[in-house]
């Protein structure tokens, strides 16, 4: 299926592993000319060998931090240099710490906003006024199956990460008119290096299967491809949604 995102600009947030990296390769692999981020200097000029090896597509790279206004604007302001205009946008960052509510400082709550919440609505807001201008546009929030239904000890991210709902959906309603669309996707239990880690014993995937109608954990690729289909012109009537790619493991209607 031609996704018809040949040639469009875009930029992937925290995407030097991960969920992001395999994001950025797939709409590499469609064709567009990608901007990857990351703070590790080192993990990023990795992955830009990697997609370019597999995709043969064009990839810039910038440092920055997503939990950092002066990381974000050096983002915002290579892509700028870059594209001029940025047609995709898919922001992504880590998750901030697990804890139960007593566990936390005001200052990791603010942390949190930082990282989850304002450094989207930052990056957003640099790259709307060219989505506007040419009246065509795809931002693509990767958030969490917890915004759906909250994770035992991870008040931080199941309480932030909703802020997004809120947020993409009012967007949706404000920019349709542009033919913009925004969607949040919802990653489950995906095999990524952070989640390998996590395991523990190299075999056992139960602890993360066991509520999994599908019975496995996803492959970036899985996720990448929902992400991908989002930011393409097959999806251009879909807006506003929050997408859970998660093996059907979140269990409200």
């Amino acid at each position: 299926m031609d996704l018809g995102i040949k040639g469009k600009k875009a930029l992937v947030l925290a995407s030097s592993k991960g969920l992001g990296k395999a994001v950025a390769t797939e709409l590499s692999q469609e064709g567009c000319e990608v901007m990857i981020c990351s703070r590790n200097e080192q993990h990023i000029q990795s992955a830009k060998t990697e997609i370019e090896k597999k995709t043969g597509g064009i990839v810039h790279t910038v440092i920055g931090d997503v939990s950092e206004s002066s990381g974000r604007q050096n983002i915002i302001n290579a892509a700028m240099k870059a594209f001029g205009t940025v047609d995709i946008l898919v922001t992504n960052s880590g998750g901030p710490p697990a804890g139960q509510f007593e566990d936390h400082s005001i200052e990791a709550w603010e942390y949190a906003y930082k990282l989850l919440l304002e450094s989207t609505v930052q990056i957003i807001r640099g790259v709307l006024p060219g989505m506007k201008a040419q009246k065509w546009g795809r931002i693509v929030t990767i958030t969490s199956q917890a915004i759906k239904q909250p994770v035992q000890g991870l008040v931080l991210s199941n309480s932030v990460r909703a802020s997004l709902l809120g947020l993409v959906k009012t967007l949706s309603n404000e920019i349709g008119k542009y033919n913009i669309t925004v969607n949040n996707v919802l990653p489950g239990y995906t095999e990524t290096e952070r989640l390998i880690e996590l395991r523990g014993d190299a075999s056992n995937w139960d602890a993360f299967t066991a509520n999994v109608p599908l019975g496995r954990v996803a492959q970036p690729e899985e996720f990448a491809a929902a992400v991908t289909f989002l930011c393409s012109e097959k999806a251009s009537y879909i807006t506003g949604v929050s997408l859970p790619v998660d093996g059907g493991w979140i269990k409200g209607i």
